[in-house]
């Protein structure tokens, strides 16, 4: 009757232990990361293309100004 009561007492402390442990608040989540800052990404596109254009044009004379020269 003993070793009965013993394993009743190990199921319920087992079973209580359990249900504390289910029980517990969850952990809180991570924090958001900051939010980026606001800056326009087409800015001043136009006049980048624009320099594209006139170094492009730059470099094209002058390449073909020097293999002229060489020939």
């Amino acid at each position: 009757m003993r070793t009965i009561m013993n394993k009743i007492i190990t199921i319920l402390v087992v079973l209580f232990s359990i249900q504390g442990v289910l029980a517990a608040d969850p952990t809180p989540p991570p924090p958001t990361p900051p939010v980026p800052p606001g800056l326009p990404i087409d800015g001043g596109l136009v006049i980048l293309f624009f320099l594209a254009l006139v170094s492009g044009y730059y470099l094209s004379k002058k390449y073909i100004s020097i293999k002229k020269g060489s020939l």
